[in-house]
């Protein structure tokens, strides 16, 4: 099979494995029904990502580095680092629906993440602005993340809240940012700016 063709039939898998995976989970996931999507047979499959976690894994691994790509980090801006994770959990809810599913049925993902090493910069440059008093400094690191990021999941489908959707009103749209950056301001700015 030459590389252009290979390359085809991957993404043409990892799209038909997204929307499976999003739709019904890891364990709901049927590996003929995502092979027949994407017009192969299931020893193809097999041949790319060895099994249904395998193939799970990729289509993980995608989604995450893309909004690692979208969403740049600073930790001298947490408030719209936020708002960028919410506009992007907007444009992309496969991921956000990816990782509840992961969650619920106790798949780690922590592995199955290539920006590991995205994280660890971005606990460092946490802690950095934490030492030059541009971050509070008595929460945690890995704590800031961590809350950062679930109030800019507030709204998606991870959120308990009501789910945000992109085609609501964008006056919607801007009062939740608005409110999200505001939040996340008022969380972990500065004690003595």
């Amino acid at each position: 099979m030459s590389p252009r063709k290979s390359d085809a039939t991957r993404r043409r898998l990892l799209d038909a494995a997204t929307a499976d995976f999003a739709a019904h989970g890891i364990a709901g996931a049927r590996v003929d029904r995502i092979a027949a999507a994407a017009g192969i047979n299931k020893a193809q499959l097999y041949a790319y990502f060895g099994d249904k976690l395998g193939l799970f894994g990729a289509v993980f691994r995608l989604h995450a580095d893309a909004v690692v790509e979208a969403v740049p980090f600073t930790a001298d801006d947490l408030p719209q680092y936020a708002v960028r994770l919410y506009e992007t959990a907007m444009e992309r809810p496969e991921l956000i629906r990816l990782a509840a599913w992961a969650k619920l049925e106790g798949v780690g993902t922590n592995n199955l993440v290539t920006e590991s090493s995205a994280v660890t910069v971005k606990l460092e440059a946490i802690a950095e602005a934490q030492r030059a008093g541009r971050v509070t400094a008595s929460i945690d690191p890995q704590d800031v993340l961590a809350l950062v990021l679930a109030m800019a999941l507030t709204w998606s489908a991870a959120g308990l809240s009501a789910t945000a959707a992109p085609d609501d009103p964008p006056e919607a749209h801007t009062r939740r940012k608005q409110a999200l950056a505001q939040a996340v301001a008022g969380a972990f700015g500065a004690l003595n700016p």
